[in-house]
């Protein structure tokens, strides 16, 4: 039988998983974080550091480190993992359109790769991949972004940023190529479809209202309790909901510096000839000004 051991990180709500067998040592780490000061733009590993003690103190080997999507919210510490205890690293087949739209976001240089090459296994929907005694089932459910995907192992479910603990309901929708029709496929056809005992280990909480922290629900639960989707919410009234709710809401704290990373695997910028790495930040994405700060349709009004 296999163990979830959640590490949260309060900074970004993230919850991260090692999903591991006792007996037998094997493990995947699922959703890791490494730790971004806005401030300061500096990187640091406290977070992850946190794993890796949990990896050793239980002997563990490490065989995947997993992504459920290209975070928007975190930078992942896959790549720190992958160093450290050997194991490789696999994302949604997915992250190539992610790729294609954020490429041309940040634009980034011609050499920079839109196959999904960065990461060492494309996972495709249904694809069952090995750690060991453990086997992990790839369920493709995109709606949040076109590449997320939940790992389903065993008699649980980890479904990152589709779907939360049913008090604070989904995944927002208003990433570039994000859908909200395509996340009601995701969730009420496909992980509803599992069986009601099914544990949910969420990518996020929120703690809405102040309550402690939670990591876990069940697929019961979530289908006659969550807030936004339950078993019997039509297709329409949740695109209606999802889309109503994500106009309301402001872009993640650390969009920018978080997607640049994760879409290359996690690695950071390379160092400039003074040795000094740089992340790149859209001015003005959506509203174009001018050198003084005009607003260009302003401007020509």
């Amino acid at each position: 039988m296999f163990h979830v051991e959640p590490f949260f990180d309060p900074a970004t709500f993230t919850l991260t998983y090692v999903v591991y067998d006792p007996d037998s040592k094997d493990a995947v780490v699922i959703d890791s974080v490494l730790d971004y000061e806005p401030m300061s733009s500096a990187v640091s590993t406290g977070s992850v550091e946190q794993v890796a003690a949990f990896l050793e103190k239980n002997g563990l080997t490490l065989h995947w480190s997993l992504e459920t999507h290209a975070h928007a919210d975190h930078l992942t510490a896959a790549p720190w993992l992958k160093k450290r205890f050997g194991g490789r690293m696999a994302i949604g087949e997915g992250i190539r359109e992610v790729q294609k739209v954020f490429k041309t976001v940040f634009d980034m240089p011609a050499t920079f790769r839109t196959d999904g090459s960065q990461f060492d296994v494309l996972l495709e929907d249904g694809q069952v991949i090995e750690a060991g005694t453990l086997h992990i089932e790839t369920i493709a459910t995109p709606g949040h972004t076109p590449g997320c995907v939940s790992y389903h192992i065993g008699d649980a479910v980890f479904t990152g940023d589709a779907l939360f603990i049913e008090d604070y309901g989904t995944g927002r929708c208003d990433f570039p190529k994000g859908s909200a029709d395509a996340l009601y496929t995701s969730v009420h056809d496909k992980l509803y479809a599992l069986p009601d005992e099914t544990r949910i280990f969420v990518g996020h909480d929120y703690q809405p209202g102040g309550r402690p922290m939670r990591a876990e629900t069940t697929i019961g639960r979530s289908k006659r309790e969550n807030v936004q989707l339950r078993a019997e919410t039509t297709r329409t009234d949740f695109v209606a909901l999802r889309d109503a709710r994500d106009a309301t809401l402001a872009a993640p704290r650390l969009l920018w510096q978080s997607v640049q990373v994760n879409i290359d695997a996690g690695r950071l910028p390379a160092e400039h000839e003074n040795g000094v790495r740089y992340l790149r930040i859209p001015l003005n994405l959506r509203k174009p000004v001018d050198d003084d700060g005009t607003r260009r349709d302003a401007r020509a009004s």
